[in-house]
């Protein structure tokens, strides 16, 4: 015990430390748990085929819009720009 340290500093320092390690613990715990419930391979694949479909007969229908010549060339010139920087 160092003289120039109070009391209630050590104090602090211990239940900070206690509490380092009991939140080190708890992450290693629910990692270790995450780990041994991760489904073996195509956990993917499931969670896509989760997702409904967007399109198609259950789906919304197709969007589109129909632009004028001036917009079209506008639009023309952004992907030139932009594909120019690359």
């Amino acid at each position: 015990m160092h003289p120039s340290v109070a009391l209630l500093q050590q104090i602090g320092f211990a239940v900070l430390l206690v509490a380092l390690v009991v939140w080190v613990a708890g992450l290693l715990r629910l990692m270790r748990r995450e780990r041994d419930e991760a489904p073996a391979g195509g956990g993917a694949k499931e969670l896509l085929d989760s997702v409904p479909r967007q399109t198609g007969p259950a789906g919304p229908p197709s969007e589109s819009v129909q632009l004028s010549e001036a917009e079209r060339e506008a639009f023309a010139g952004l992907v030139r720009q932009l594909t120019s920087r690359s």
